[in-house]
């Protein structure tokens, strides 16, 4: 039998464009010349259009869970308090960052499958006011919602407590407007909506953050966020304290330019479209969606039918049509299953997956009729 062709329909790592692709084959640079310090001048630039913001953006040699270790090791002491919104593994990464450097967690549980409330958030800071920091997820990937990160910037930016807010799989996927929203901090990853590999993290802090950096004064060597900064602006070009990767980076510099064609509005759109394609087509199948208020327009969960293990359906289709989508993490795991459409994904991969999907039900003794959900897909593609 033919290999079969390897596709991703994950939520990360995603799909990388053949213009993406081909970068990494380009012979290598040494990092402190001054040929490469350009491109990361470029792209140092380039990547605020993302972020929405006019405030420098690190990058760090690092996954995004690095980057969050970053900012809780930078921007708080041992015994300070932080507030972290608990809706799903990722939320949850924050507060357990928080605690291996012995700091106070005061944790909003939110209940999987749901986005936090507003009274849940202001609750919680009228509860602990000498938390410094409150820390959110835009895009938790491990239910399929997002949290309502704009309003939660504006009950936060007039007060004393920062808000730094994970977009590792949301940047460049969810509607996220930095300076706009009044974020503090905003923490990214390669591998998501930037369409890179793995491997680096990104951090935008504003004034006040910053002035935060400064004060705390926090020991950090590698992850120190004021020698990032520093090496960032202390000379004409760019630079870094430690040594980049410098194949990313020149791999960003051209997913950029694809991120810039296309425009964010335009990008935001397209993954609400296929998201929308997605949960029609899951539904017209007689499936139920798990995240069904915020839905997340990155990843679509669902709920494994009765009786059927997720993990069987991600094996099938991985196995027999080539296809990666994942199953539930933590609490979750056997019950549902995620499909992606992030990054470098357009409306043919979702109808190609969906199709797929079909087949491995059948295959299942589901009863599904095939076609179905192509077509409810598609006539959402097609409106």
């Amino acid at each position: 039998m033919l290999t079969l062709k390897a596709r991703i329909m994950a939520p990360g790592p995603t799909e990388i464009p053949p213009s993406v692709l081909a970068a990494a084959a380009k012979p290598i640079l040494h990092h402190r010349t001054s040929e490469f310090r350009a491109i990361f001048a470029e792209v140092t630039e380039k990547i605020k259009y993302v972020f929405q913001t006019a405030h420098p953006v690190l990058t760090l040699a690092a996954s995004g869970t690095g980057g969050l270790e970053a900012v809780i090791t930078n921007l708080t002491l041992p015994g300070d308090e932080v507030v972290v919104i608990s809706g799903g593994v990722f939320g949850e990464r924050w507060a357990k960052i928080a605690e291996a450097h012995g700091r106070k967690v005061h944790r909003i549980t939110v209940e999987l499958g749901k986005a936090v409330s507003l009274d849940e958030v202001r609750s919680a800071l009228k509860a602990h006011p000498d938390a410094s920091l409150i820390c959110g997820t835009l895009s938790e990937t491990s239910t399929g919602i997002v949290h309502p990160i704009k309003e939660i910037a504006q009950l936060t930016a007039n007060s004393s407590v920062l808000f730094a807010v994970d977009a590792v799989s949301g940047l460049g996927v969810a509607e996220l407007k930095m300076d706009e929203w009044g974020i503090d901090i905003v923490v990214a990853g390669s591998q998501k909506g930037l369409m890179i590999p793995p491997g680096l993290a990104f951090i935008a802090m504003n004034d006040r953050a910053w002035k935060q950096v400064e004060s705390k004064k926090a020991p950090a060597f590698y992850f120190s966020l004021l020698q990032a900064k520093a090496k960032l602006t202390e000379e004409k070009l760019p630079d870094t304290p430690w040594t980049p990767s410098v194949s990313l980076v020149m791999q960003l510099e051209e997913s950029l330019k694809l991120i810039h064609a296309e425009g964010m509005e335009a990008i935001w759109k397209r993954h609400e479209l296929l998201a929308e394609a997605t949960r029609a087509a899951v539904t017209a199948l007689g499936l139920k969606l798990f995240a069904q208020d915020s839905p997340n327009p990155g990843v679509t969960s669902v709920h494994s039918p009765e009786g059927i293990d997720s993990g069987s359906i991600v094996k099938k289709l991985r196995e027999e049509w080539g296809i990666s989508i994942v199953g539930g993490q933590g609490k979750l795991k056997g019950k549902i299953f995620r499909i992606g459409h992030m990054g470098y994904c357009d409306r043919t991969d979702v109808l190609m997956t969906i199709a797929a999907l079909e087949c491995v039900l059948q295959g299942l003794n589901v009863k599904v009729k095939l076609g179905e959900g192509v077509a409810a897909a598609g006539k959402v593609l097609t409106s």
